[in-house]
């Protein structure tokens, strides 16, 4: 069963005047999680027709629930109906069943998306340039690569999008020598770990 989950609490949604609408707030839910947030709070009581401190703890519940299936990533119907008790509602139960399977990609996505991170590499470009030097008696000229990435920041709200950000690196032959040397390096060790 999930942990700190009050399935009683779970009935309201047997107020919803159509399954989309308990689609909906499955999804607005896993979405915003158990945040509380007063919009989600007051877009919920709105569907359902309930009033706030129920609907407060079919949030928590049914965030609970939604979550424990992601996390164990549960793709089979019979997986999903264990986490409930055996007296809960027959057609409700297989209702969560569905819209949890059919989210199921999309929830993850979102999770992972969300999840604290490094900032995320969005786009790269590069090229080599010569620079020139002189001085009176000889001429040189020194390759260089100009790299240019565009990074995504971590998001720090959800009603937002993150910034991306350009973050411009000149490198030297001996620089990028030693940069593609070390990521050489986390490549094999990725892969030795990868295949055991």
């Amino acid at each position: 069963m999930a942990a700190h989950c009050d399935f009683s609490s779970l009935e309201l949604l047997m107020k919803a005047s159509s399954k989309e609408k308990v689609v909906k707030v499955c999804n607005d839910v896993y979405v915003m999680g158990s945040s509380q947030s007063d919009g989600l709070l007051s877009s919920v009581c709105e569907s359902l027709g309930t009033r706030p401190n129920e609907t407060k703890k079919m949030i928590e519940s049914l965030s609970s629930v939604l979550k424990t299936i992601i996390f164990h990533g549960y793709t089979e119907p019979q997986e999903i109906q264990s986490l409930f008790p055996k007296d809960f509602h027959k057609n409700l139960r297989d209702l969560i069943t569905k819209i949890a399977l059919d989210n199921m990609n999309t929830w993850k996505t979102h999770s992972i998306s969300t999840q604290v991170s490094l900032p995320r590499l969005v786009d790269f470009d590069w090229r080599l340039d010569t620079k020139m030097a002189s001085d009176s008696i000889s001429r040189t000229s020194v390759p260089t690569c100009i790299l240019q990435m565009k990074v995504q920041e971590n998001q720090t709200d959800v009603k937002t999008t993150p910034e991306n950000h350009n973050i411009n690196v000149e490198l030297s032959k001996e620089t990028l020598d030693t940069m593609l040397d070390g990521l050489s390096k986390i490549r094999d060790q990725l892969s030795s770990v990868a295949r055991r």
